[in-house]
């Protein structure tokens, strides 16, 4: 397997462990949040989905400064819904991170717009999936102070 193929393994593990935790979450809850400054539960589900858009743009070495969602103004319906929209994103960033060769991927030099520091694309790659994975947890802390049945992701 080449790297690209390893870290493609490795964001549909990721994403097939979050889908699985997101499915559990009760229509009900989805604008649970522990607290008042926090995010609601499929406001965490969206951030992660929208990443995807945003992430394939910085890998791209994109324009980010005049950044636009295709999520704006678009109303929260259900998480099929938002799995839904996001599938041309997903597969767009996936197929971006399938095209980098394994030289480019320890060579090329990637700037996160967020806090300006400069990774190296295959290592910023790896962050992505640690992205997803922290909020995997947090998703997980959210159900249990839901009193809502956890899915086991640890088949």
């Amino acid at each position: 397997m080449t790297q690209s193929e390893f870290l493609i393994l490795n964001f549909n593990e990721i994403r097939r462990k979050s889908i699985k935790l997101w499915e559990g979450l009760p229509q009900e809850s989805y604008n649970w949040k522990p607290d008042s400054q926090a995010i609601t539960a499929i406001e965490m589900i969206r951030h992660v989905l929208e990443a995807d858009y945003g992430w394939n743009i910085i890998i791209n070495k994109g324009d980010m400064t005049n950044y636009k969602t295709p999520w704006k103004n678009r109303p929260f319906l259900s998480v099929t819904d938002e799995l839904e929209f996001a599938e041309p994103y997903r597969k767009a960033f996936l197929k971006s991170v399938g095209q980098f060769s394994d030289t480019e991927l320890n060579e090329t030099k990637i700037i996160h717009p967020g806090n300006g520091k400069e990774k190296v694309l295959g290592k910023y790659l790896l962050r992505i999936g640690y992205h997803e994975s922290v909020h995997a947890g947090q998703f997980l802390s959210y159900l249990r102070a839901m009193g809502v049945n956890r899915p086991n992701v640890w088949d």
